[in-house]
C-alpha cells in the first residue's frame, strides 16, 4: 500500500528506514469516490494532496457559474490550495476526485516534521514551490498570449496520459476555450498527420 507516496519520499529525503516507518504514520490516507470533493470554495486548506491512485482537479467557479480548471492531478502529483494554507485564508478553489482515488493528506506540519528530519526533503520542498510558481507564469502567458493549438500542445505535453481519462470539455476549461473550439483545433491537427 501507498507505493507511489512511499518512492516520493524515499526519492525526496534521506531518511532512514526507522524514521520512514514512523513519518507515515502521521499521514491520513483517504479512498476519494469518483465526485467526492477534498476541498470546497470558502473552506481553509489545510493539506496537500498526494495522488496514490487516480486522478483530481483544481477549479475555481466564476460569478456565472462556469468552471475554470486550475490544474489536474494524476498519480504522483500533488495539489492543495497553498495560498489557504500558508494565509490561512478561505480557498478560492475546489479540488474534486474524476476517478474514484486514493489520496495521502499531508498537514503543513507533517512536512515542517519531514523538514526538519531531512535536509534533502526541505530543499526539494523548496524546489517544488518555486517549480510550482514557475508552471503559473508558464500557464498565465499560455492563457493570455498563445493560440488555441499551442495550448492544446502544451497540454498533451505536460499531460500526456489525461486524454483517455477526462471529457472533452474538462480540456476545454483548463484551455481556456470553448469546447468547439476544442474540436476544432483537434481536427486542424489531424489534418496535418499530428497523433493525439
Amino acid at each position: 500500500m501507498l507505493a507511489n507516496f512511499k518512492t516520493y519520499l524515499r526519492e525526496k529525503s534521506d531518511l532512514t528506514e526507522s524514521a520512514f516507518d514512523e513519518i507515515l504514520k502521521e499521514v491520513r490516507v483517504e479512498t476519494i469516490q469518483k465526485g467526492g470533493f477534498l476541498l470546497h470554495a470558502g473552506e481553509i486548506c489545510k493539506h496537500a494532496f498526494f495522488t496514490e491512485k487516480g486522478l483530481l482537479r483544481a477549479f475555481a467557479v466564476d460569478e456565472s457559474g462556469k468552471e475554470h480548471i486550475i490544474q489536474f492531478s494524476p498519480e504522483n502529483w500533488l495539489t492543495s490550495d497553498r495560498s489557504s494554507i500558508y494565509f490561512n485564508e478561505p480557498s478560492d478553489l475546489f479540488i474534486e476526485a474524476i476517478e474514484n482515488s486514493t489520496v495521502v493528506f499531508m498537514s503543513s506540519e507533517f512536512m515542517e516534521m519531514v523538514s526538519g528530519m531531512s535536509h534533502k526533503f526541505r530543499q526539494a520542498n523548496d524546489r517544488a514551490l518555486h517549480s510550482h510558481i514557475r508552471q503559473l507564469q508558464l500557464r498565465i502567458n499560455q492563457l493570455l498570449g498563445a493560440t488555441a493549438e499551442e495550448r492544446y500542445l502544451t497540454f498533451i505535453q505536460k499531460y500526456p496520459d489525461l486524454l483517455l481519462r477526462v471529457p472533452l470539455w474538462m480540456t476545454a476549461s483548463y484551455l481556456g476555450i470553448t469546447p468547439e473550439s476544442l474540436s476544432r483545433v483537434r481536427k486542424d491537427l489531424a489534418k496535418k498527420n499530428f497523433r493525439h
